[in-house]
C-alpha cells in the first residue's frame, strides 16, 4: 500500500505561521527521518491504551518517546514497545504527522523540531501492557479525537490490532 495522505492542516496552530501538517497512512513503508516523537498503538476492540502525557497536564495520548537523534524512530519505537509491554516486541509503523515548517527559530516562537519537516510516527504492536494506564473509547466523541495522529484511526485501511 502506498503512503497516504489522510488530511492536510495548513496553518495548523501548534506549528508556526505558515507551516502545514500532513497525516500520513503508511503501514507499508519506511519510516521517515527526521523523526520528533514515536508514539505506541495499542488496541483493545475499539479502545486504546493510554498514559498521562509528560509535562503533568493529566492529558492522556497514546504512550510516547522522543527520538533523541532525529533518525527514523526504529529504536525508540522498539525501546517503547518493550518498556509499555515488558517484552521484546517489533511494533509496525502505522503512518505519521509530518511537519512542514517555513520559518523556524525566532520567528517561529521557539519550535523546538529539526526544520523544515519533521515526522512524529504512530507504530503498534500487540500486548498486554504493564504499566498502569487508561483504555479509552476511539469513536466520534473520544476525548482522544483532537490528537494530531487522530486521522490515522479514521483512515479507509485502519490496521485492527486487538490484545
Amino acid at each position: 500500500m502506498p503512503a497516504t495522505v489522510v488530511t492536510s492542516r495548513p496553518d495548523a496552530p501548534w506549528l508556526p505561521p505558515g507551516g502545514r501538517a500532513d497525516v500520513v497512512l503508511d503501514p507499508d513503508g519506511a519510516p521517515p527521518a527526521p523523526t520528533g516523537l514515536v508514539r505506541l498503538l495499542l488496541r483493545s476492540g475499539d479502545d486504546v491504551f493510554c498514559v498521562p502525557r509528560d509535562g503533568g497536564t493529566g492529558r492522556l495520548d497514546l504512550p510516547t518517546c522522543v527520538v533523541p537523534d532525529h533518525d527514523d524512530g526504529r529504536t525508540a519505537a522498539l525501546g517503547l514497545a518493550r518498556a509499555v509491554l515488558g517484552r521484546d516486541v517489533v511494533p509496525t509503523m502505522v503512518g505519521y504527522v509530518r511537519n512542514e515548517v517555513l520559518l523556524p527559530g525566532a520567528a517561529s516562537g521557539n519550535y523546538p523540531w529539526p526544520a523544515p519537516v519533521c515526522h512524529f510516527t504512530v507504530w503498534q504492536a500487540t500486548g498486554t501492557p504493564h504499566l498502569p494506564g487508561t483504555w479509552l473509547p476511539t469513536d466520534a466523541a473520544s476525548p482522544l479525537a483532537d490528537r494530531h495522529w487522530w486521522p490515522l484511526l479514521a483512515a479507509p485501511s485502519r490496521l485492527a490490532v486487538t490484545s
